[in-house]
């Protein structure tokens, strides 16, 4: 088995384990001409993982030619919430990556299997980008499965057809994101960050949280240069003070309950606490690893499941058979 970053050779399988997001700081500048958010955001990769495998079978399966007669075949490991069809980020990535490539063209349907299985353990609709993850790793696992030769740069423009998070997703790592999320810059970033991430079984959809902001918010003129300055200096205790989140509002008047489970890591000493993305999902920063553990204990009572993840963790992260 070679991992990311070996020399490039026909592979049978590929696995694709890719990290969740949490946003350090969010702002929305208002609603664009065509319905969308106008953001600000400040994006970065933690430690909790979804992993994609691919692979080909049956005939002409290694032949281009008769990769234009491709299907495609999902299964995902039974998680609640999970659709297996074209609803599904993955799938939807699957189609495109197709349509880039040509596989999958033809409509005599007797070519080989593409084969994506989903090991999900991101949770579901929860502001972490867990589909955006998802559709990443297929994106990044066709490519290298079928020997398409796209590359990461152009992965993300199908990636922004997609979804707002999928072009970060397929990067990784820290990234300042404008428009409706999809125009990415890299950000320096110096040291790890150790966060307590206190999840809700019950997931909190997008749209209902964006119309509940139309509702109850008004557009913001925060900006993230705290947020930025604390990551290049690799200070913890400055980008605790600087998080900040304006969907959170939106959020706890959804689910007021999350406002005291944000109160209750600070509470329990973290250097900052808010919502991730849309939500429910709680984060809080811990001084360090074993902090993190402290508060994990400290908390574990008022969520359905508290995880510990370091960030920032990186992109999606290949491994070829």
């Amino acid at each position: 088995m070679s991992r990311d970053g070996d020399e490039h050779r026909p592979v049978s399988r590929v696995r694709v384990r890719v990290p969740s997001k949490i946003n350090l700081f969010l702002t929305v500048r208002g609603v664009r001409p065509d319905g969308y958010h106008e953001l600000v955001t400040v994006l970065q990769t933690v430690s909790l993982y979804d992993t994609v495998t691919a692979h080909v079978e049956g005939p002409s399966a290694q032949h281009p030619a008769g990769r234009r007669s491709m299907q495609l075949d999902f299964t995902q490991d039974g998680t609640s919430g999970v659709p297996d069809d074209e609803a599904n980020l993955a799938v939807r990535a699957a189609r495109v990556i197709m349509a880039e490539t040509g596989f999958g063209s033809a409509t005599n349907g007797c070519g080989p299997t593409t084969r994506l299985h989903l090991d999900k353990h991101i949770p579901v609709a929860a502001g972490m980008a867990g589909g955006s993850a998802d559709a990443a790793a297929a994106l990044v696992a066709l490519d290298e499965l079928w020997g398409a030769g796209l590359g990461r740069a152009r992965l993300r423009e199908l990636a922004a057809e997609l979804g707002a998070d999928v072009p970060f997703c397929v990067s990784g790592g820290t990234a300042l994101a404008t428009g409706t999320g999809t125009a990415t810059a890299q950000v320096l970033t110096r040291g790890s960050y150790h966060w307590v991430v206190g999840i809700s079984d019950t997931p909190l959809s997008t749209p209902d949280v964006y119309r509940a902001y139309d509702e109850v918010a008004t557009p913001s003129e925060a900006e993230p240069d705290a947020v930025l300055q604390a990551l290049r200096n690799g200070d913890a205790e400055a980008l605790g003070d600087a998080l900040h989140n304006d969907l959170q509002v939106a959020a706890e008047h959804l689910r007021p309950e999350l406002t005291e489970r944000r109160q209750a890591i600070l509470d329990a000493g973290a250097l900052g606490a808010l919502v991730s993305g849309s939500g429910p999902t709680v984060v809080g920063l811990a001084e360090n690893a074993q902090d993190a553990v402290r508060l994990q204990r400290a908390v574990a009572d008022v969520f359905d499941r508290v995880e510990v993840g370091l960030s920032p963790a990186g992109g999606p992260d290949v491994w070829r058979d």
